[in-house]
């Protein structure tokens, strides 16, 4: 009797497919290298094709659209014996200097869309990895270092297309279906596969260049470090990204605070405005003048680039969005990954990273303009937690110390209880915690209407 996976094979291989799509089983070589970010949670077989949603369907065959392929939440795993629908070759990047606007496609990556609209003489807000796929990335919202001044991804969204449950393709704006418009700007993911967006492009800042800055402090600055961080509860520059990581030091042997300063204006400005941080004399200083384009390549020394392209270990990420800063939070967070990674050394390739950036213009728009609940928030965390080995019980241990630092920063956040951003979540939180208590309502409404059987599923699921 054959196999469940057998069976699926076999379905696959009936199925009347669109000409010219290349489909890739479990056990070839190219399977292997295209669903290498999947090794935790199991990989759903390869189809290079856009147009198969109605034909998977009939076949009764689950997908998943994949861009980047960069996304960890638990929720994958729940695809088995199912299709990813590869989006790589929708990498397109056309910008239309008549209308101000760039047409990305589905799968290009960051990489693909910032240089072209550099020379072209814009900027455009980003996540900071450019291995990540910048509609895909964007659907949650999209956070990023200049996102104080030029807002979210989706505030610069101007129309999408987008397959749906049913499997037709349609064009989604203000002006065209806005209620699911409205839903894709912060749940986009469970309401079709966007083949293209029509992005918004801005005027570029300095020039398009920012001022970037690296700098470790030591175990013995962690108060005055975290102080400083803590200002930026009541006044944070519009032009101002932070990014500010915990690791373990091996030329210290200890742990250690890692920060990346990014400032979308001159380096005189960025001196005056990051001064109590330069004031506490980190032990390691590098600083230049760098173009925006840049910043996914020198985040935190590089490491962001790294790891953003590393299939090697095995990772627990969760994560807490917060709209308060508290410097006692962060140092007995501190203290306790130190003791951790002390305690456990195969686990000193984790990492704590903390994201502030600035939401002055993400708060320029209005709270009901889009489906995304946390424009409030002044920080995204992630927890990272680094072991190898599939099997390694290590997991348990890593997985449990990380709920732990995540209700620390939730006690203090400023919000009534957990909230993440939903590109970042881990999968065990709840949905009034992914999507807000104010928006659930209307997305469930417009999930039943646009998805009713739940076939958008498997990227934190508005239904479960």
């Amino acid at each position: 009797m054959p196999t469940e996976a057998q069976s699926f094979e076999a379905a696959c291989r009936k199925a009347p497919w669109p000409a010219q799509s290349e489909i890739q089983y479990p056990g070839s070589e190219a399977f292997i290298n295209a669903t290498a970010r999947w090794n935790a949670y199991g990989s759903p077989t390869l189809l290079r094709r856009r147009l198969t949603v109605k034909v998977a369907n009939a076949a009764n065959i689950p997908f998943l659209a994949t861009g980047g392929r960069h996304g960890y939440g638990t929720t994958f795993q729940k695809l088995r014996n199912g299709l990813a629908i590869d989006l790589s070759r929708l990498s397109g990047v056309i910008i239309d200097k008549d209308n101000s606007t760039v047409t990305i496609g589905g799968g290009a990556k960051i990489r693909d869309v910032l240089k072209p609209v550099s020379e072209a003489g814009y900027q455009i807000p980003s996540g900071a990895c450019n291995a990540t796929g910048y509609i895909g990335s964007g659907l949650g919202a999209g956070i990023g270092f200049l996102q104080g001044t030029f807002g979210l991804v989706i505030d610069s969204l101007v129309s999408a297309k987008l397959i749906t449950a049913r499997g037709d393709l349609i064009e989604v704006s203000e002006g065209s279906h806005s209620d699911l418009f409205w839903a894709i700007r912060g749940a986009g993911t469970n309401f079709g596969i966007i083949t293209s967006a029509v992005i918004k492009l801005s005027q570029p800042v300095n020039d398009g260049n920012v001022f970037y800055a690296d700098l470790i402090y030591s175990a013995s600055q962690k108060s005055d470090y975290f102080n400083a961080l803590q200002t930026f509860n009541d006044n944070m520059p519009s032009q101002l990204g932070l990014a500010t990581t915990l690791f373990w030091n091996p030329t210290t042997n200890e742990t250690g605070i890692l920060a990346t300063l990014i400032y979308a204006g001159t380096e005189t400005e960025a001196r005056r405005d990051f001064a109590p941080f330069f004031n506490l004399n980190p032990i390691v200083f590098a600083a230049k003048t760098i173009s925006s384009i840049e910043i996914p390549t020198v985040t935190l020394m590089g490491i962001t680039e790294a790891s953003c392209n590393t299939t090697g270990s095995l990772q627990s990420i969760h994560t807490v969005t917060v709209r308060r800063l508290a410097s006692e939070t962060f140092s007995s967070v501190f203290d306790k990954f130190d003791a951790f990674v002390k305690q456990y050394p195969d686990s000193r390739a984790s990492a704590l990273i903390f994201e502030t950036f600035s939401n002055n213009a993400v708060l320029s728009v209005p709270s009901d303009k889009t489906a995304y609940p946390w424009r409030d928030a002044k920080g995204y965390f992630m927890l990272q937690l680094r072991w190898t080995g599939l099997d390694n019980p290590f997991g348990d241990t890593a997985n449990a110390f990380a709920k732990e630092l995540r209700a620390d920063f939730v006690a203090t956040s400023g919000y009534p209880e957990l909230s993440v951003y939903v590109s970042y979540a881990y999968g065990d939180e709840t949905l009034e915690q992914k999507f807000g208590r104010d928006k659930l309502p209307r997305l469930l409404e417009l999930k039943k209407k646009w998805d009713p059987e739940n076939i958008f599923g498997y990227c934190n699921p508005l239904l479960t």
